[in-house]
């Protein structure tokens, strides 16, 4: 079974987010980066699928340099090989265009059986990239899976919502999108880092994998931030010392804040 895995580079979310001044867009310089957290449960998923069975793990990413992280974190996890789309005109581009991107890297990956992705990126949380995804290479989605199972030529996940639980089932090949709730991804162990130095990492272009430069980048995006400002700093509570009137003070404020 051929898989490919889609990864995201993102800023550091225990860091100083902040935004360019210039244009607006994630000021990724100047916070440290890592693969996201949400991704590793898409990497964990996939390298179970291919330890139950035969098959290869390809992971994928599009971003700049830096991003070549996010590949090397999976491939010391057990990932076989990675592929990294990068481009100075991949700049700013928005859900359509990363789509767009990764649609095209994966036909160039060969037949693939399964692409699995994170819930969502945890610089973006849109979580609309693999329904893109899937529209785009012209196959079917079963998104937010808390557990997946293989049989033969079709995919089967479980999604837990708020109020049901849904078992949907697809033909392969597929796109499917997994929760934090599916399993817990592993550690690199030290023969894996050790053994990732070895895996093969191709990197490519737009022109490699046949997009135009006008598809995407910011100039190209169909929405785009126009103003940022800073959180305002976080005001003291508001201190009730109790004279005997503090429950009712308590009530008062719940109230006026509509909590109650």
């Amino acid at each position: 079974m051929n898989i490919v895995v889609c990864v995201k580079y993102v800023p550091d979310a225990q860091g100083d987010r902040t935004f360019e001044d210039s244009d607006h867009t994630v000021d990724r310089d100047s916070v440290d980066g890592l693969l996201s957290e949400l991704d590793e449960y898409a990497v964990e998923e996939a390298l179970k699928i291919k330890e139950s069975g035969e098959g290869e793990v390809t992971v994928l990413t599009v971003g700049p340099a830096g991003a070549a992280d996010a590949v090397k974190k999976s491939l010391q996890m057990g990932a076989d090989k990675g592929v990294h789309v990068t481009d100075d005109a991949i700049a700013g581009s928005d859900a359509a265009a990363t789509s767009l991107v990764l649609a095209e890297a994966i036909k160039k990956c060969g037949d693939v059986d399964l692409v699995i992705t994170g819930m969502a990126s945890t610089d973006g949380t849109m979580s609309v990239v693999p329904a893109m995804l899937a529209e785009r290479l012209g196959l079917p989605q079963v998104t937010f899976a808390s557990e997946v199972t293989l049989d033969g030529s079709a995919v089967t996940i479980r999604r837990d919502g708020d109020v049901a639980t849904e078992i949907i089932s697809s033909s392969l090949p597929a796109v499917i999108s997994v929760t934090d709730q599916i399993n817990e991804p592993r550690y690199p162990s030290f023969k894996g880092i050790m053994a990732a130095k070895k895996k093969p990492v191709e990197t490519w272009s737009l022109s490699d994998i046949g997009v135009d430069a006008g598809q995407v980048g910011l100039d190209n995006a169909w929405t785009k931030v126009l103003d940022t400002k800073k959180r305002p700093p976080r005001e003291q509570g508001l201190i009730v010392t109790d004279d005997g009137s503090g429950g009712a003070v308590l009530a008062q404020f719940l109230a006026m804040q509509k909590f109650v």
